[in-house]
């Protein structure tokens, strides 16, 4: 067996075809735009438009709940009208969205277009979640979510090297170039979804009479459904979430380290997913999904381990360190996302889909609420050096979450395969 056969075997790379293929490319295509693009939110405000830094960034915070509280509903609209329209729609008036972005003067606008673009950004990625399930076949379908991670991770990877090189604060007109070419990737990232509109039609419950309709209701009395959204929410409020709110920040004042010491490290988690994803998916293929994501809060754990430590080593061991351990918790994101997301899909019914994967993303909303607000505390208390083992503690309760549902799932919905692993 070839190398290739080994990453990517033969009757899964019979999945990949025409639909599937777009659907990778349309979601490469979007991440590629956001990676342009909202990297540079709170400097495009601040440093171009000329308003506060308090300004700009409460309005990113205000963005994330935004985004928060119509996920249920852009869950609702998709098992209802279906993924294939909703998928496109969401699309579209994000790039008009975009476009006026690059007209905003006053807060009022910067106000009114922003909520525009959290809203249709709101949709996340639940009409391609639902259409990947629609298009694979069950016993592929963690396959399929951790190449399409990886697919994301690619995307915005290239997105964050051509925002480097054409943004500057030199000439304002780059971030409008910028904004305006994100506005089209975008658009034919939508484009692209339209193509598969015959594959997402919605799937309606069938009724029988005297029966109830199943709605968030049920969706909201699955006890496995919510106690992995339980879990995932203490996971990632010990990874990404608090990476995303105060690794920068505590690099450059906790470690007195050069801003440009976070794109270093940074580089070495992106490389790790983009080539490590295939590797990893054929490791936990056929194992407990649980005990997978259980494993992601062990790595992570470490990697704030060695960033706390890191405070009593020169700096040049400090970067060092922080490269090897972003790629351990580079790992642990290309564990995390195609085992939750299989075990989303596994519990879910076809015709709550759209519902289950929102209840499920809204982990990803509160913890990119929380994880600021936390952060802010330790700071506030003259506890800066000590915030980060307590994220690594906090990894590691939902590492223990996650082993407490493998006792809520079937073998098949842990992922468990009897024999060799398929």
């Amino acid at each position: 067996m070839n190398v290739i056969d080994r990453l990517i075997p033969p009757d899964f790379r019979s999945e990949v075809r025409g639909p599937l293929r777009r659907l990778y490319l349309a979601t490469t295509i979007n991440c590629f735009g956001n990676g342009m693009a909202f990297s540079v939110f709170v400097v495009y405000l601040h440093n171009i438009r000329g308003f506060s830094i308090t300004f700009s960034t409460l309005l990113l915070g205000i963005s994330a709940i935004v985004g928060l509280c119509i996920s249920p509903l852009w869950g609702t609209l998709i098992d209802r009208i279906g993924p294939g329209i909703i998928g496109p729609l969401a699309f579209g008036f994000s790039a008009l969205g975009l476009v006026l972005w690059t007209g905003v003067h006053t807060k009022l606008e910067a106000i009114i277009v922003s909520l525009i673009i959290t809203i249709f950004e709101g949709a996340g990625w639940g009409p391609g979640m639902v259409m990947m399930t629609r298009l694979v076949s069950e016993e592929h379908r963690q396959r399929a979510y951790g190449v399409n991670f990886m697919m994301v991770n690619l995307g915005i990877g290239m997105g964050l090297l051509v925002s480097a090189s054409i943004a500057s604060l030199n000439h304002p007109a780059s971030f409008t170039v910028l904004y305006l070419f994100d506005a089209v990737v975008t658009l034919v990232a939508g484009l692209i979804f339209v193509t598969l509109i015959r594959h997402g039609k919605p799937i309606h419950q069938e009724v029988e009479q005297g029966e109830i309709k199943q709605g968030w209701s049920t969706v909201l009395r699955d006890r496995r459904l919510l106690l992995y959204t339980g879990a995932s929410l203490v996971l990632i409020l010990g990874g990404y979430g608090s990476v995303d709110a105060g690794l920068s920040l505590f690099v450059v004042n906790n470690l007195h380290l050069s801003v440009h010491v976070i794109g270093i490290t940074f580089f070495f988690n992106t490389l790790t997913i983009v080539f490590g994803q295939l590797w990893v998916l054929n490791k936990i293929e056929g194992k407990s999904r649980t005990k997978a994501m259980a494993l992601v809060g062990v790595l992570w754990f470490i990697f704030w381990a060695v960033l706390g430590g890191s405070l009593a080593v020169p700096a040049v061991v400090a970067v060092v360190a922080l490269c090897a351990t972003q790629i351990l918790f580079a790992i642990g994101e290309t564990i995390l996302q195609p085992a939750g997301s299989a075990i989303v899909n596994e519990i879910a019914p076809e015709h709550l889909r759209g519902r289950y994967n929102a209840a499920a993303g809204t982990a990803w909303g509160i913890s990119g609420t929380l994880a600021p607000a936390i952060t802010g505390i330790y700071y506030a208390l003259d506890l800066g050096n000590w915030w980060p083992i307590g994220m690594g503690l906090t990894a590691l309760i939902g590492s223990g979450l996650m082993l407490r549902l493998r006792h809520q799932l079937t073998p098949s919905e842990d992922g468990v395969v009897a024999g060799p692993a398929r």
